[in-house]
């Protein structure tokens, strides 16, 4: 899995890290982890994966709880290029995304942090 690329960098990015949840089968995998980086920001991590789909939500956030970004692919913005594929702003809108894997939001993440 590419989380641990980051988790174990010697970047410092990622303060620390709680695993809330990791299960895996041979039919599944979910993953719910919430990263605490280097500005205090958050990002929540909720990722389900079977072999014909996959659901996501990062949600990354100031230390205050206010929003900073969320990728997400729940089927709630059907006019959207992309859709189901979306990502949330500070501001409260919705621009269009597309598959993101995990990877590439903490590429994005790094690329504002630093």
């Amino acid at each position: 899995m590419a989380i641990f690329k980051w988790l174990n960098s010697d970047d410092n990015l990622i303060k620390t890290y709680k695993i809330n949840d990791f299960r895996r089968s041979q039919k599944f995998q979910y993953l719910n982890l919430e990263l605490i980086f280097r500005d205090f920001s958050v990002l929540y991590i909720k990722e389900f994966r079977e072999p014909s789909r996959r659901k996501y939500s990062f949600h990354w956030q100031k230390k205050s709880g206010e929003l900073i970004a969320r990728w997400d692919n729940a089927p709630h913005f059907p006019n959207l290029p992309n859709f189901p594929h979306h990502k949330h702003l500070s501001d409260s809108s919705i621009e269009e995304s597309y598959d993101i894997p995990l990877d590439d939001v903490l590429q994005y993440i790094a690329d504002r942090i630093y």
